[in-house]
């Protein structure tokens, strides 16, 4: 395990390119991954390098502002084939580039025999600390997008999803002054279906006039913790209904979990979970305070994890949102993969950043449209 160049982690063998180029359509038949398997032998081998996020605009939130977030890329090796993950670590998440690749120093994938062991290697890779949620996603991250290219096909198409399903993805204006609020909003209004608004400071209402001057489109907002008074705050969740708010995101603290449900209640709108939610396990105790909770890769350990919320959020008879981080189109597309079967997606964190290093899921008219390629269905750039 060893840290890479860029170019050096981005270059495929020729037999990897043509496989990820044929798509999963030449892919199809089990016959044919029967086929592929025979020939597979060897280890896995991990590697990374870190990897500045810098974003288009200055992004602001209720907490902080930043202008680039940093993040660590990963792949794994296996018999000519390569599957890429990524960690990218905003500041709440409370991991840094150097924790990330400590915890992929201590990563020894060369123990597993068989790539397809997935719920073994997961389970060992979760084992190794209590924390480190992004680290643990970019590994469970490449070692999907190898999976998939071993079978042949898209997680969509593995876990059974209609693609046709995948619905319309918010995109994030942060919060700003009326001028670049108003330029950011005009840049985007045309190209999606739904907007999403960072809140939770003391212009909220002056955010939402702005962009009701430039857009009559959907909006969600997220007030990222930011009030304090349930009263207050629910009186500003009829405010923006009836300004063309459809949902809201974590109106107040983690810690105020009962006003969270009185706030829930009373709302004309879905009360999402984001901060509040982590992994499935933190699930049921948020049934009775939220309408639905926000599933991110980075927070969860990535697409097994997500996997699995997607299903106990809904036994729960709760909604399901997909979140991200700012992210290259490698995370994006990996939690894409689980969209058909959501109720709202966030998957824009790739659409925010200016030096995106793959190709993957894409949006057409306002929509997210899923690539028919193997694996997390990227390809570098």
């Amino acid at each position: 395990m060893k840290n890479q160049s860029r170019r050096d982690f981005l270059k495929t063998t020729a037999a990897a390119g043509a496989f990820a180029a044929l798509g999963a359509g030449a892919f199809g038949a089990v016959s044919c991954s029967q086929e592929r398997r025979k020939g597979i032998g060897g280890r896995m081998k991990l590697s990374w390098f870190p990897y500045e996020l810098e974003l288009h605009h200055t992004f602001t939130v209720a907490s902080y502002s930043r202008n680039s977030t940093p993040g660590v890329q990963v792949r794994i090796d296996y018999d000519g084939l390569t599957g890429y993950g990524e960690a990218s670590m905003p500041p709440y998440l409370g991991q840094t580039v150097q924790s990330v690749t400590s915890f992929l120093e201590k990563v020894d994938l060369g123990q597993f025999p068989d790539p397809l062991q997935m719920e073994d290697i997961l389970t060992y890779v979760d084992s190794l600390s209590s924390g480190d949620t992004a680290a643990k996603a970019a590994v469970d991250i490449a070692l999907h997008d190898l999976v998939g290219k071993i079978i042949g096909q898209p997680w969509y198409r593995i876990w059974g999803y209609d693609p046709a399903k995948a619905p319309s993805t918010t995109f994030t204006i942060g919060i700003d002054t009326p001028d670049v609020v108003r330029e950011k909003t005009l840049e985007c209004a045309d190209k999606f279906n739904i907007l999403k608004v960072k809140v939770g400071l003391d212009n909220d209402e002056e955010m939402i006039r702005t962009i009701r001057q430039v857009t009559n489109l959907p909006l969600a907002v997220d007030a990222n913790q930011g009030w304090t008074d349930r009263s207050k705050a629910l009186d500003e969740i009829f405010w923006l209904h009836e300004n063309g708010v459809v949902m809201v995101e974590q109106p107040m603290s983690v810690d105020c979990l009962d006003d969270i449900a009185w706030i829930t209640e009373r709302s004309p709108v879905p009360i999402f979970a984001d901060e509040s939610v982590q992994r499935v396990g933190d699930i049921p105790r948020l049934a009775g305070a939220f309408s639905g909770i926000n599933i991110k890769l980075m927070k969860c350990t990535g697409m097994r994890e997500a996997h699995k919320m997607v299903d106990v959020t809904r036994a729960l008879g709760l909604k399901v949102m997909l979140g991200c981080m700012t992210e290259t189109s490698c995370a994006v597309s990996a939690a894409a993969q689980l969209s058909p079967a959501v109720d709202f997606a966030d998957l824009d964190g790739n659409l925010l950043i200016s030096n995106d290093l793959f190709k993957g899921v894409e949006v057409v008219s306002g929509r997210l449209t899923l690539p028919d390629l193997p694996g997390i269905g990227i390809l570098p750039l």
